[in-house]
């Protein structure tokens, strides 16, 4: 062998240039992606802690102020902070946020998870008392208010005949008032339907629940008539003699259990619906109720 072979075979040529080249690429990839990683987390005291480890290695710091930290992520336990609940026209309790910045987010929009207030509801019942004044003075129907409820109240001398769920053709009037009122003003309506503790078992009726349902029903056809009402505002309950105003012990107490109350409810689209109750078992007696 040629002492120019030899000297050729000794030397080792490494690695190509381009290769120190290419791994410190990848040494910069690697960081870039970890960063990446780290700040998707949107961790406010890992991002500080990894600005503050990079201080030295780039000698530049900028300062983390809370009020630059992007809010509805990881930390939103931290920036917000929550507010007294309130009650609504729907008895259920719903959460606020409180709004310690303009730059948080708000669980409602402006005039949403608010009802109406008691100032409007009084305004609305003292318009459907103007309204009906004559039929109140004529002991016809009465108003009532309670919390966010404005109660018509129908007494049945003037509305329907005894045992009867037909109305009388001298009170559909007052009801065709009664419909434009409630055209005009939201909120669900029940319309629920009250007799006396007599028992009443006749061919069209077997029990107090069937004509208190029956006249609540007849009420709300006569309400729903043209339109102005949506049917789907309205709810029909029957609830016989389980709710009476006063004690069942004479013949004008009776009468003022015989009833037929129209309920406005302000601030909720509808009502709760309740099922229709029947009595399982009949009185034989057949008196009116």
């Amino acid at each position: 062998m040629s002492e120019e072979d030899q000297t050729q075979e000794e030397v080792d040529p490494g690695a190509p240039a381009w290769v120190m080249t290419f791994a410190d690429l990848m040494s910069l990839l690697m960081c870039f992606f970890v960063l990446m990683l780290a700040f998707s987390e949107m961790d406010a005291q890992r991002f500080k802690l990894l600005s503050g480890s990079m201080r030295n290695a780039f000698g530049v710091q900028a300062e983390i102020d809370a009020n630059m930290m992007p809010r509805g992520t990881s930390i939103i336990t931290k920036e917000f902070s929550p507010g007294k609940p309130q009650p609504t026209a729907l008895k259920t309790m719903r959460q606020f946020t409180v709004n310690s910045n303009r730059n948080t987010l708000d669980v409602f929009g402006p005039g949403e998870g608010s009802g109406p207030s008691p100032r409007e509801v009084e305004r609305d019942a003292r318009r459907i008392r103007h309204a009906l004044a004559e039929e109140i003075e004529q002991d016809k129907v009465d108003v009532e208010l309670e919390g966010t409820r404005i109660i018509i109240r129908i007494n049945e001398q003037a509305s329907f005949p005894s045992g009867s769920d037909a109305v009388m053709q001298s009170f559909l009037p007052v009801l065709t008032k009664i419909r434009g009122l409630l055209g005009e003003i939201p909120g669900g309506v029940a319309i629920a339907g009250h007799t006396d503790d007599i028992p009443i078992n006749t061919t069209r009726f077997r029990s107090n629940w069937e004509l208190s349902a029956a006249r609540a029903v007849s009420v709300a056809h006569e309400l729903l008539r043209e339109g102005i009402v949506e049917p789907d505002r309205v709810a029909i309950l029957g609830h016989a003699d389980t709710q009476p105003r006063v004690e069942n012990d004479s013949a004008a107490n009776r009468a003022r259990n015989r009833r037929v109350e129209i309920t406005v409810i302000r601030g909720a689209a509808d009502v709760e619906q309740e099922p229709l109750q029947v009595q399982p078992e009949a009185s034989n007696e057949e008196e009116p109720a």
